[in-house]
């Protein structure tokens, strides 16, 4: 009877190691770092970006330097939609995605619609007047709270377990 007690604990020891295990495998491949990687990969895409003149080009800093009499050429060609096309991209990998300048994607979505909207806001680019006046928790990830979850699981099922 002992043997089989023993033997119950050690099999329910081995399940808990290969849930854990597996469930670290899998945080780490959606882990922060390749979050950013991929994220920042958007701003290489040759796909997304190949019209729009370099230097008007949204880039990680979370600045857009057109200057307010390219501000039709910006609005009305290319680089509107390909800078569009690069927040789509960001966004759908990381909703929560904070350029350097600690800009978000709506930010920035709000500076294009400002820059190119027939107000007195018009060729205005400059991303700081367009954000936010709350700080922003975008770039804290919630992997805290899922491993936190994932312990609590794994302990629940070694104590069926055993």
């Amino acid at each position: 009877m002992a043997a089989t007690l023993a033997s119950s604990k050690s099999k329910s020891f081995v399940v808990f190691l290969l849930i854990t295990v597996a469930s670290f495998s899998a945080l780490a491949d959606n882990g922060p770092a390749q979050i950013l990687t991929n994220a920042l990969l958007c701003f290489n895409n040759k796909f997304i970006y190949n019209r729009c003149n370099e230097a008007y080009r949204l880039n990680q800093s979370g600045d857009l330097n057109v200057p307010p009499e390219a501000t039709d050429q910006f609005c009305n060609g290319a680089c509107l939609s390909e800078t569009q096309g690069l927040l789509n991209c960001l966004d759908n990998i990381f909703s929560n995605f904070m350029f350097y300048n600690k800009a978000t994607i709506g930010d920035i979505r709000g500076t294009l619609r400002g820059g190119c909207s027939y107000t007195n806001q018009r060729g205005n680019f400059n991303v700081g007047d367009y954000m936010q006046s709350e700080t922003s928790n975008s770039l804290m990830l919630h992997k805290p709270n899922e491993l936190q979850a994932l312990v609590l699981i794994s302990g629940c099922l070694l104590l069926l377990f055993l």
